[in-house]
């Protein structure tokens, strides 16, 4: 489908039937400016605006898809011709505009997800839940991208996606805690005694011996689930 051969075709009409592009717009309730974008080949009028277009330039749909006049010989030709031409142009602007769909949501989740990380204290447990939101619509973009791949392939994709994503947070945030000694974002159950806060992740324990104190300092070690009593003669 040749959309600039299309458009002054329509040009070609327009000016036929003494139509000013303002008068065609009008006629049609769109803006001249779209009139304008059709008879340059920008772009192709809808296809709700195809049957008021053709009669306003006394034409048929099969000839506006061919852009020229068609003769009786050569018109089922020309209409077979432009159905497939049809479905192949509706198919491509629709895998466009999927993409730009995913394209848009991969973007907004990444963006939420560093954006809770940088916004929201690692106290609150805000940042944890927006960042995996954030993760899960970027998965989605993902998804949605690849569309064309077969499925197992495609659920392959998604879970590795996903993994690896939140697998970055876990690690950004393990860093954090290393570097800068804050409380985990990412953390299962938060226990607090005389001396000690008890941080419980899925992968390590944290404790902060002597909170709020000048003698605070802080502990990173692998999971092993202290009970109450250990907590409380945990810090020396």
């Amino acid at each position: 489908m040749n959309q600039e051969h299309i458009g002054k075709f329509i040009a070609k009409c327009r000016k036929g039937k003494n139509l000013t592009q303002q008068e065609l717009a009008e006629k049609l309730g769109v803006t001249d400016r779209s009139i304008s974008k059709w008879e340059n080949g920008r772009c192709l009028p809808d296809l709700s605006l195809f049957n008021p277009l053709c009669q306003e330039l006394d034409i048929t749909i099969n000839e506006l898809l061919s852009g020229e006049k068609i003769n009786k010989e050569h018109y089922q030709e020309k209409f077979e011709e432009n159905i497939v031409n049809t479905i192949d142009y509706s198919t491509k602007k629709l895998t466009k505009y999927n993409y730009l769909i995913s394209l848009l949501l991969i973007i907004f989740g990444l963006f939420i997800a560093i954006s809770a990380i940088m916004i929201f204290p690692s106290e609150s447990s805000w940042g944890s839940i927006y960042s995996v939101l954030g993760i899960i619509i970027f998965t989605i973009g993902i998804a949605r991208i690849s569309k064309s791949i077969i499925w197992y392939k495609r659920l392959l994709v998604i879970v590795i996606t996903f993994i690896n994503a939140m697998g970055i947070l876990l690690l950004t945030d393990y860093i954090n805690v290393k570097l800068n000694n804050e409380a985990p974002m990412f953390r299962i159950i938060t226990t607090t005694t005389s001396n000690v806060i008890y941080y419980d992740t899925p992968f390590y324990d944290v404790y902060r011996c002597y909170f709020d104190t000048d003698k605070e300092y802080w502990v990173v070690t692998k999971n092993n689930h202290p009970s109450i009593k250990d907590l409380l003669n945990y810090c020396k």
